[in-house]
């Protein structure tokens, strides 16, 4: 879910913290993706004629594959260098939106049934979308994709968009490609929306600048993660008769929390009788990240690995593969692309000394000074 709202009361009182771009404008920028939000939206999208998704003759999945090779070279054929961030273990105090997310499951799956007995095909497709859910098989076969195409990735102790946001607060990667805008409230300075899939639906790429969002707003950053929590986020319910023009209101007379908790009428605004915000606020300020993590570019795509995977195994044409894999390597040879003479690899950095910072990457000189990243395409994902 993210912020609920957030993106709106944004757009409505800080319209100059986002701007619109095109696809090609990020020729250079290496760009932190999360994974499961793609791997979700290419199980959505992807699909048939007939509107089903890709499968093999075995009746396996496929439709995450195809996104992920084609949106992939797309991008780096715009001279964009993705690192892919996976989800991994969600935080005990997620439970209760999981809890949900079943919830919805289980009516879509009613609703799907309902629609089948009436015969109505079009609020059965609709259905069938909801009910799409990205496990650990799909994960699996995405990252053995990626490491067959040169392409880094990265294993999220916890939230993906967490560890997103540290890979761009040390300044290994320009912006985040998320949908879900609890980015932000993680500390990500560039959030980059519709990225992966601007180009198939013609549209905009939406950039979000939280320091610019900050100053509008007039807020601190932990005032800002106390309002996120009011407008709702993964981690607590919301009070009850707060939206998020209230939220804002209360947040500037109040500061915090805790602070309108003590002012607020709770006959008129209903406070959950389990609110963690204390907990929610210290999950978005100091949440679990590898801080060893370093992205560097130096190793070559595996055709063949590639070819007999997505071929042999998946049952994708082999003339359709070869040719994908020779754009991609028609763009990472292209003169004018001299950034993109190396190769992904994820490393893990070992810290200098003792005092030193923890294993946070240092920006690159080039990316200091223009603002662009260096590097080129991928490889395999190394983890020493």
């Amino acid at each position: 879910m993210g912020i609920h709202g957030l993106a709106k009361l944004i757009g409505d009182v800080a319209p100059n913290a986002t701007k619109e771009n095109e696809f090609k404008n990020y020729f250079g920028r290496r760009i932190a993706i999360d994974a499961s939000m793609s791997l979700y939206q290419f199980l959505i999208a992807v699909r048939q004629q007939d509107g089903m998704q890709l499968t093999t003759s075995d009746g396996d999945t496929t439709s995450h594959l195809m996104g992920f090779f084609y949106r992939t070279i797309r991008m780096i054929d715009n001279g964009i260098k993705p690192v892919y961030v996976f989800d991994g273990k969600p935080p005990e105090m997620k439970s209760g939106e999981l809890e949900k997310r079943t919830e919805r499951r289980n009516e879509a799956q009613k609703a799907l049934e309902k629609a089948q007995e009436a015969g109505d095909a079009e609020e059965a497709d609709k259905m069938q979308r909801r009910l799409v859910k990205v496990d650990k098989t799909h994960v699996a076969e995405a990252k053995q994709l990626l490491t067959f195409m040169g392409v880094p990735f990265v294993e999220a102790p916890c939230e993906a968009e967490a560890q997103c946001a540290f890979l761009q607060k040390t300044g290994q990667v320009f912006g985040v490609g998320t949908e879900d805008m609890d980015a932000l409230t993680f500390g990500t300075k560039v959030l980059l929306r519709h990225l992966t899939f601007s180009e198939a639906r013609k549209m905009p790429i939406k950039e979000f600048y939280l320091e610019t969002v900050l100053e509008a707003l007039q807020f601190t950053m932990d005032e800002f993660i106390d309002v996120c929590i009011l407008l709702g986020c993964d981690y607590c319910d919301s009070i009850r008769g707060i939206g998020p023009k209230r939220a804002l209101e209360l947040m500037k007379s109040h500061r915090s929390i805790e602070k309108i908790l003590d002012n607020i009428d709770k006959n008129k605004y209903t406070v959950p009788e389990y609110f963690p915000y204390k907990q929610a606020r210290e999950l978005f300020k100091n949440p679990e990240v590898d801080k060893t993590v370093q992205i560097s570019w130096n190793m070559p795509i595996d055709e063949d690995g590639l070819i007999n995977y997505m071929c042999n195994e998946k049952g994708f044409s082999e003339e359709r593969m070869r040719s994908g894999v020779k754009k991609l390597r028609a763009a990472r040879g292209k003169s004018t692309q001299g950034r993109l003479d190396s190769f992904f690899t994820v490393t893990k950095r070992v810290s200098e000394s003792p005092g030193g910072s923890g294993g946070g990457a240092k920006k690159p000189k080039e990316e200091k000074k223009k603002g662009k990243g260096g590097g080129g395409r991928g490889g395999k994902f190394k983890a020493k």
